[in-house]
């Protein structure tokens, strides 16, 4: 739990249609080989935020390496679901999968819990848009906008203020890109420092669309709500 107290700051919020993630990178500097977040794969460093099956998205708080093996586990039991009963796995399912798992490593002697909490934003036919939150003991519960990680109970009290039963996707983003400027620890939001990702219905096919921001995206978004970083030479050189 100490762990995921320090972790870098996971934020969701669900919207009557879709799901918003985002979450604050604590492994960054300038010798960071990020080209394939820039171009390779779905987006993302790896860090923080991933893709879990093609209708859940997952964040992670906590310690990287058992959030790596978690996601691991989880992919494993989505298409394992996708196998069996030829159906995306819902998604309180897989987060109940997870659990039983996290659960077991608390009760026999010689291992550890995982130190990690996740959020899961994923949808469903059953129960459509859903956003689930699970910590180490295997305990899980539903959430219409929640935090884990870093100053997550600032990030709390200003959700319960600002959060509406009929947001949209468009204000679930402004309200999400605005808390974390509040509640992240540096003082200015870019690509480097923020992972983005949304999930929702794509209008023709119906089907659940996940899409992780790339950073030139999120730079683009964060400047899109007037918080981009300001270039720190400009500002000198007009001073």
């Amino acid at each position: 739990m100490e762990a995921i107290s320090h972790a870098g700051t996971v934020l969701g919020v669900l919207a009557k249609d879709g799901v918003v993630l985002a979450a604050e990178k604590k492994v960054t500097g300038k010798l960071l080989d990020l080209s394939e977040a820039k171009q390779g794969g779905y987006g993302g460093s790896g860090e923080k935020i991933f893709l879990l099956n093609s209708n859940v998205i997952g964040g992670v708080a906590g310690l990287t390496a058992d959030g790596n093996s978690l996601i691991n586990y989880a992919r494993s039991a989505a298409q394992q679901h996708l196998l069996n009963y030829n159906e995306d796995i819902p998604v309180e399912l897989l987060a109940q999968r997870l659990c039983d798992l996290k659960q077991g490593y608390t009760q026999y002697g010689g291992l550890r819990p995982f130190g990690v909490s996740l959020l899961y934003a994923g949808y469903d036919p059953h129960y459509q848009f859903q956003l689930y939150h699970s910590d180490p003991s295997g305990n899980y519960s539903g959430w219409k906008a929640t935090c884990i990680g870093a100053n997550n109970g600032t990030a709390q009290s200003l959700l319960k203020q600002e959060y509406k039963d009929d947001i949209t996707v468009e204000d679930a983003i402004g309200l999400v890109v605005r808390t974390m400027s509040k509640t992240m620890d540096s003082t200015t939001l870019g690509s480097e420092k923020l992972e983005f990702a949304v999930l929702t219905l794509d209008p023709e096919t119906k089907e659940p669309k996940a899409k992780i921001y790339r950073p030139v995206e999120v730079d683009a978004l964060l400047v899109k709500h007037g918080l981009a970083k300001k270039d720190e030479d400009t500002e000198m050189k007009t001073a």
